[in-house]
């Protein structure tokens, strides 16, 4: 879809507009360079939209960006594709294939220390689909999946940090966790995730969620009204 189309649709969903195309050297995009970047914000900035940017936190690239071009992003994301085992090797969350001796409980250990680590070194606004795993892992129950201990250290990693907890339209996180993270004052956004036509700004799912948790328009983020660790709105 064109920028164009983007915004239109959302339009079209009473949805306010937001692109935040993949950009990293590990995943499927042409967005791995300082300059390739630099013209995909020139591309948005001729429309009415917000300019996101979704950085993958094991790929170096995020850390390369000269704070000029930081600033020009309203907001940025962060996220988990790849997750950093006990022995220092990285495990890509869209593996269909998991070795013997890594198990759900071995993976979510794996996974928060990760987001921890995420939290506290990455300077991004949202913490996009925190809840993504392994295909073998997405048919387990979540409530067994995440410990309440697992999610209480969750939380203290998104509060301790400022870091806002998305809840993602592709990959839907549990009443509880999203329960605990507003409970304990931090702040939510809605991410439709979309990969296709029929899902840009489709947010149906997490703003149901968010409504039957009591939460308002005014408290999910918005850049333009909470400010960005881009400096984007710094005066």
């Amino acid at each position: 879809m064109t920028v164009a189309q983007v915004v239109a649709r959302a339009k079209s969903l009473g949805v306010r507009g937001s692109v935040s195309d993949h950009i990293s050297r590990d995943a499927p995009t042409t967005l791995g360079s300082v300059e390739s970047i630099e013209r995909y914000l020139d591309a948005l900035e001729s429309y009415d939209v917000l300019r996101g940017g979704e950085f993958c936190w094991h790929d170096a690239l995020w850390r390369e960006l000269p704070a000029h071009v930081v600033r020009r992003f309203t907001h940025r994301l962060g996220s988990l594709h790849s997750i950093r085992l006990a022995n220092g090797s990285f495990f890509r969350a869209f593996s269909a294939q998991l070795p013997a001796e890594l198990t759900a409980a071995v993976y979510m250990e794996a996974h928060v220390s990760s987001m921890e680590t995420l939290a506290t070194d990455m300077p991004v606004d949202i913490l996009a689909h925190p809840t993504l795993v392994p295909p073998p892992f997405r048919e387990l129950d979540p409530h067994e999946l995440w410990t309440e201990a697992l999610e209480e250290r969750a939380v203290h990693a998104c509060l301790a940090n400022a870091l806002v907890f998305e809840i993602s339209a592709r990959y839907p996180p549990h009443e509880r966790l999203v329960r605990r993270m507003m409970e304990s004052g931090v702040r939510l956004s809605l991410g439709s995730d979309g990969h296709r036509p029929d899902q840009v700004a489709n947010i149906a799912v997490p703003l149901a969620l968010a409504r039957r948790l009591g939460v308002c328009d005014d408290d999910l983020y918005d850049p333009t009204r909470h400010g960005s660790r881009t400096g984007a709105f710094d005066a």
